[in-house]
């Protein structure tokens, strides 16, 4: 909040979503806190939303409805909603010729089924509404993955993807900002696991401009999900290129990443001047 502090004063306030009732009040959308209070939408707002829990019913909603009361939304509510299914994810980067692992994932059918089509083997294997390195392991082959198939828990549909040998137990952590690469750090394993989440005990390397190749495609998948602020992971390929493993719509970054804090109350600071 200091950098927002910085940057823009008295105009900056945190809003817990917590305290406001949206309601639609003689044909008009309204906001008000739970003291009935009403309040006035702001003109722009970053929202920091728990991942594991995002609803289309609560966070969704608050965001389509901050949107229609004229709020400039730093990530709007469809790209949010793109970000936390990591399937959507793929589907707007394929489109757009950003180089993803190949995947294969059901709606209805028995992940046994699927196994019956073909996946790669080796395979990842990660729920799509996972978050921070949970729900994702590796399967040597589809015989491996056969035999934990029935205690997956299958309230959620999974990606099965192409095993990027190359990149195990690492991976580099771009974020951006309105179209601009601001930090970079490559995140590495503990005990040589696949999944290089620091929730799961990984370390990290600052390396902010040390990958420019990288820093670019991860601002063009930004983009193509619609993230005006993204955390953008990508792997390292043998041949020195990179793919794209996912985009978070809700990043977090350690102090050391300097200047993101800054780049985030900046592009908060010029959208209140574009409105004036």
């Amino acid at each position: 909040m200091t950098s927002f502090a910085a940057e823009l004063g008295h105009r900056a306030a945190v809003v817990h979503s917590s305290r406001l009732v949206l309601g639609v009040e003689g044909g008009r959308l309204t906001l008000a806190d739970t003291d009935g209070r009403p309040v006035t939408a702001p003109a722009v707002a970053y929202a920091r939303l728990s991942t594991p829990r995002l609803s289309t019913d609560r966070e969704v909603t608050l965001l389509r409805h901050l949107a229609a009361l004229g709020t400039q939304l730093i990530n709007p509510a469809e790209a949010v909603l793109a970000a936390v299914n990591k399937f959507w994810q793929l589907q707007r980067l394929a489109a757009a010729g950003i180089p993803v692992p190949d995947t294969r994932t059901h709606t209805d059918a028995p992940l046994e089924h699927v196994l019956d089509a073909g996946v790669p083997q080796p395979c990842v294997v990660k729920a799509v509404r996972g978050h921070r390195g949970r729900r994702v392991f590796l399967a040597a082959d589809d015989k491996a993955l056969r035999a934990v198939a029935g205690s997956l828990d299958d309230r959620h549909p999974y990606l099965l993807q192409r095993y990027v040998a190359h990149s195990h137990g690492r991976d580099l952590r771009v974020i951006v900002v309105d179209r601009r690469a601001v930090a970079a750090a490559v995140r590495t394993a503990a005990d040589d696991r696949l999944v290089s989440n620091l929730a799961q005990g990984g370390t990290h390397t600052v390396c902010t401009g040390r990958y420019p190749d990288a820093e670019a495609l991860a601002v063009e998948a930004a983009d193509a999900i619609g993230l005006g602020v993204a955390g953008v992971d990508l792997l390292f390929e043998a041949d020195g290129s990179f793919t794209v493993c996912e985009v978070n719509c809700n990043p977090t970054w350690r102090p050391d990443m300097v200047g993101v804090a800054e780049a985030v109350a900046a592009a908060c600071r010029e959208r209140l001047d574009s409105v004036g």
